[in-house]
């Protein structure tokens, strides 16, 4: 089987990494002045001041554009670019969660390129060259550090992606320390999105190979074994380190073998009802696996026996126990499993399956076809 497989150049795993990368900058780019592209939250948590002060210590001319918003719009990215630009950056950093490094990503390209932003969406729009990109994330669960794919939310609340090798950044650097203020239903809500990342990774249609089936393989490991201990002790510096390298496995396969239904059915959810992305997948994600069954036994019956390597039985028996095992993994963590818990009603379910189905994009990787009726059954079993 033919396959290709594509990462980030440079990934550096390590406590206080992040108040080192003028070192990194300094010895790999000839950078002047930086751009960090970060949100409000990460300021007010006291994670930018530290990184700032040391690249403006190494002449870096650091400046900070604070603005970013959960599910980044149209709007915010231009305004970022627009900083960028007025500021003269020459090197881009995101520091946050994904909408952080989902806007930088696009910052970076905006900064050289003459496209509009609407010509970018889709696979492989993106032309020319970027700024020089670093990925620092302060959360473990998109995976957007090593990925070339940025969603963003249009005008109409629809979410879209840019997928392009040009957004694989220069440099990913994960630093544990700058997850130890996590809340709990943050560290749940965004690892339980890493862990649908690894096994939508495993059981895509398309693109699927070896290196990304052994990558969600252990992304979906060091989840497991490390998230209930992260939730738990906030300050348990091995559990968020296991953590942010669980998610940036999960980050490695996914971009490569792409994600499908449980975020097709799961964007709908956060653009319309502006519910966090991770929620979004955990409310939707068994129902997804049970539909998917038929289809993906074997490939859950693999997976169940990442999470619990004594389990025995047939793949029918321990598919149906991986997918009870991660429905009881929400339950334990506290995360909601109603739609109605974050203010869905049955009158909006049929616009959301109207909305999943025009993603396309990750539809096609699924390994079961869905149709609208499909998507709406989804949606009245989640309600």
């Amino acid at each position: 089987m033919g396959f290709q497989f594509e990462t980030v150049p440079l990934i550096i795993n390590e406590s206080g990494a992040a108040t080192r990368l003028a070192e990194v900058i300094s010895s790999r780019f000839k950078c002047k002045r930086v751009a960090l592209i970060t949100d409000a939250g990460v300021v007010a948590a006291g994670l930018v001041k530290p990184v700032e002060a040391a690249l403006r210590n190494a002449g870096l001319n650091p400046v900070v554009f604070d603005g970013v918003e959960p599910d980044p719009s149209e709007q915010i990215v231009l305004e970022a670019a627009s900083f960028a630009k007025a500021n003269g950056a020459d090197c881009i950093i995101g520091l946050g969660g994904g909408s952080s490094m989902d806007t930088a990503k696009m910052v970076s390209v905006l900064c050289c390129s003459l496209q509009p932003l609407h010509a970018l969406y889709g696979i492989g729009k993106v032309e020319g060259k970027r700024l020089q990109l670093i990925q620092v994330p302060t959360t473990a669960g998109t995976g957007s550090e090593v990925t070339p794919i940025a969603i963003l939310t249009r005008e109409d609340h629809s979410k879209m992606g840019i997928v392009s090798s040009q957004l694989y950044a220069d440099v990913a650097v994960l630093d544990p320390e700058l997850t130890l203020r996590l809340p709990p239903e943050v560290t749940a809500e965004t690892g339980v999105d890493a862990m649908v990342h690894a096994i939508e990774a495993f059981t895509s249609k398309h693109k699927k190979n070896p290196i990304s089936d052994a990558l969600a393989r252990e992304a979906l490991r060091q989840l497991w074994f490390n998230i209930r201990s992260a939730y738990a002790d906030g300050q348990d510096i091995a559990a968020r380190s296991g953590m942010l390298l669980g998610a940036m496995l999960a980050g490695q396969a996914f971009a490569n073998s792409p994600v499908a239904a449980v975020h097709a059915l799961a964007y709908p959810i956060g653009g319309m009802f502006h519910v966090p992305h991770g929620l979004s997948n955990a409310l939707v994600l068994p129902h997804v696996l049970r539909f998917n069954l038929p289809e993906a036994e074997a490939l859950y019956a693999q997976l169940a026996t990442v999470l619990l390597p004594s389990l025995s039985g047939t793949d029918g028996q321990k598919a149906k126990a991986f997918i009870q095992t991660m429905e009881n993994l929400c339950f334990e963590l506290g995360i909601p499993d109603r739609l109605e818990q974050v203010g869905i009603e049955a009158g909006d379910l049929p616009g959301l399956a109207k909305a999943a189905m025009q993603q396309t994009r990750l539809l096609g990787n699924n390994p079961r076809p869905v149709t609208y009726d499909d998507a709406l059954a989804i949606y009245r079993e989640a309600l």
